[in-house]
């Protein structure tokens, strides 16, 4: 395979690839800017490793997984103050705005590990193995992280009734 051959082949699977690649860092992240860094860091990345990826049977699988080890690592880098940003940041055009902000408001909340496990398995449908492939672990680590996950994420979306929110359980 030529140079112009390999970049020509590149090009076409990152363009055909690009959104669904943005949106899963969208979800990920809950942040456009920081997903748009996301996906040059990956497909920066891929392209490196394209001659090798071009010739997997999976070559999504492979960019899945190195998309979710780029936002694992930007993670442990990143300092934990985080600036909420604007409706407009947050917003997808496919998603209702304020249940959008919710969920990702909700995901923030995750640590991680938990959120990558919870976003590969039912944002990206992934079965355990398949996420426990990504991920780079055991299917035993991949079903309790998506457990402590989920119950992060029922904690953080509980509705509060004005009395426990005020402090008061009973007043």
């Amino acid at each position: 395979m030529t140079g112009n051959d390999r970049d020509e082949d590149f090009t076409a699977y990152v363009s055909a690839k690009l959104a669904w690649l943005r949106q899963v860092a969208l979800v990920l992240c809950g942040d456009w800017h920081r997903a748009d860094d996301l996906t040059q860091t990956t497909i920066t990345r891929l392209y490196t490793h394209w001659p090798r990826v071009s010739r997997m049977d999976n070559p999504d699988g492979y960019l899945r997984t190195m998309l979710v080890n780029a936002f694992l690592k930007e993670q442990r880098s990143i300092s934990r103050w985080r600036f909420m940003r604007t409706a407009e940041d947050w917003a997808a055009p496919q998603f209702d705005v304020e249940a959008g902000l919710d969920l990702r408001r909700a995901l923030a909340a995750v640590p991680p590990r938990q959120r990558a496990t919870v976003v590969l398995r039912f944002y990206e449908d992934l079965t355990v193995e398949q996420t426990a492939e990504a991920l780079n672990c055991s299917t035993g680590t991949v079903k309790s992280q998506t457990a402590r996950g989920l119950e992060a994420l029922r904690r953080v979306l509980e509705p509060r009734s004005p009395a426990m929110a005020e402090g008061g359980a009973g007043q």
